[in-house]
């Protein structure tokens, strides 16, 4: 693995950002002008590439929170790798950059990739991936220390230390020292271990292991028989593993139901020492036959001192049940100067009726000023922001024992002044989205259960796990309107 080059980027909420540190690698340039033939896009000056980087990470203006050559639906999102577009001389397409964002430091490299980039490969095929994000991760360790962001003078004398230590962990753009995907640690005394670069620092005191499991859910629902309703689940579990050793040896095992659908497009940590094959071929995309791994899913690895995402997962939860775990009704229409509104939302029987929070928001941008707000709602509260055209229904922490909510009534507005604006929702088309989260609990039954997370170590660690659900980007259309639809695979 071989980095062609890295920036280190200031930047804070309002500004342009700076490069406050860069280094290219010659050799490894060299190797990839050989490897891409007239394919070849050279490095640009620092300048150049800052725009952008921020303009991909969406750090360059907060009023435009849309960038065409960005979002555009036709364009296949490959995170955590980035594509740098550049026009006129310096015309070209970088990839894969990667960048790790943390307080006001932006910390990116562009790796070499040794195979054709087009058409371009999956990344779990890609061992650069993985170990410039390990690399970058060790650095950001070494900037942020334990609190994560340094100011001033501290971080001026670790960015003037920074040429030293990368002749030492990365000579030539080759990082040394990076945790390997199928290098089994073998245990032994601490005193025969060698520290790795990537692990600057060992842990003293009680020792503490916590999983987190959480997963995500997504929906599109339109409440028309011409538009299927989609949604679909991914999860992540995290840790944060504080045990004494220079390389300990930890093991996390995450299970399933009898009947649960197995778990695909599974990517996993580079500290992870070991894994069954099969486990990461099972993909998404593919149509599986049922016949695919089930678990349990063990995740043996020799954890960094940071908290870290350990693994990442899609789920096809959805298929055994046909409907999303809260199904909504939207229907908006106008009468006189008024709109009316109906919502209903229920609660799926299989979903445990227990919410931290669960929140509905009703936008109606586009006309004005609200006025008058006769709305009423069966369970919960309404709340209306006036200045922003929004209504919210706060449905508390329980749905009542129908699992059914409903809100009704209407809204008149003043033409006298104007209110905010958004270009999708022009006419009838309007939306809700549900924010909510429910602890203990996964779509796809999916838990890790503390008494299976084991630890080698010489100290007994605290093991602390939990699991939660929640929504993003949960939207329920307006039935009596036009809604945005997007078809098309999400490329890896």
């Amino acid at each position: 693995m071989s980095v062609r080059a890295l920036w280190i980027v200031s930047h804070e909420r309002g500004d342009r950002g700076t490069v406050c540190f860069s280094r290219r690698f010659p050799t490894v340039e060299c190797r990839a002008r050989a490897l891409s033939g007239p394919q070849y896009v050279p490095v640009p000056d620092d300048h150049v590439v800052l725009q952008p980087l921020l303009t991909e990470l969406g750090l360059t203006d907060p009023e435009r929170p849309f960038v065409l050559s960005r979002d555009d639906c036709a364009r296949p999102q490959r995170s955590p790798a980035l594509e740098l577009h550049f026009e006129g001389r310096d015309g070209g397409v970088l990839w894969p950059v990667l960048a790790v964002v943390q307080g006001g430091l932006i910390l990116a490299c562009l790796v070499l990739v040794e195979t054709p980039l087009e058409p371009r490969p999956p990344l779990p095929s890609l061992a650069s991936v993985s170990q410039g994000l390990s690399l970058l991760a060790g650095l950001q360790s070494f900037l942020g220390g334990a609190g994560g962001k340094q100011e001033g003078e501290v971080l001026a004398s670790k960015l003037a230390l920074l040429p030293s230590i990368l002749l030492q962990i990365c000579p030539f753009g080759s990082p040394i020292d990076t945790p390997q995907v199928g290098a089994m640690a073998v245990p032994g005394p601490a005193s025969s271990q060698k520290q790795p670069a990537w692990k600057p620092a060992l842990h003293r005191g009680r020792a503490l292991v916590s999983v987190a499991l959480s997963e995500t859910v997504r929906s599109m629902q339109y409440g028309r028989l011409s538009r299927q309703d989609v949604w679909d689940v991914f999860g992540t579990v995290t840790c944060k593993c504080e045990v004494e050793g220079v390389l300990p040896s930890v093991m996390v095992t995450l299970t399933l139901p009898p009947n649960g659908s197995p778990l695909q497009d599974i990517l996993v940590h580079p500290c992870v020492t070991s894994l069954d094959s099969s486990i990461l071929t099972a993909s998404s995309v593919d149509d599986g036959d049922g016949s695919s791994f089930s678990g349990p899913y063990k995740f043996p690895f020799s954890p960094p001192l940071e908290p870290f995402r350990l693994c990442s997962y899609t789920s096809q939860a959805c298929r055994p049940v046909p409907v999303p775990p809260i199904l909504g009704s939207y229907q908006l229409k106008e009468e006189e100067n008024q709109l009316r509104l109906t919502v209903a939302l229920k609660l799926h029987e299989s979903v445990r009726n227990s919410f931290e929070y669960c929140e509905a928001h009703l936008p109606l941008v586009n006309r004005g000023q609200m006025n008058n707000v006769d709305v009423k709602v069966s369970s919960g509260q309404l709340e209306v922001c006036r200045e922003k055209s929004l209504l919210v229904w706060l449905l508390g922490q329980k749905f009542p024992k129908s699992r059914e909510v409903t809100l009704g009534g209407t809204v008149s507005f003043s033409e006298l002044s104007s209110g905010p604006s958004d270009p999708l929702c022009t006419g009838l088309t309007a939306y809700i989205k549900l924010y909510f989260r429910i602890p203990d609990m996964t779509l796809s039954g999916s838990c890790v259960d503390q008494h299976s997370v084991q630890v080698y170590s010489s100290a007994k660690p605290r093991i602390t796990t939990s699991r939660e659900l929640m929504s993003s980007e949960y939207y329920i259309w307006n039935s009596n309107g036009e809604a945005p639809v997007s078809s098309g695979l999400m490329a890896l």
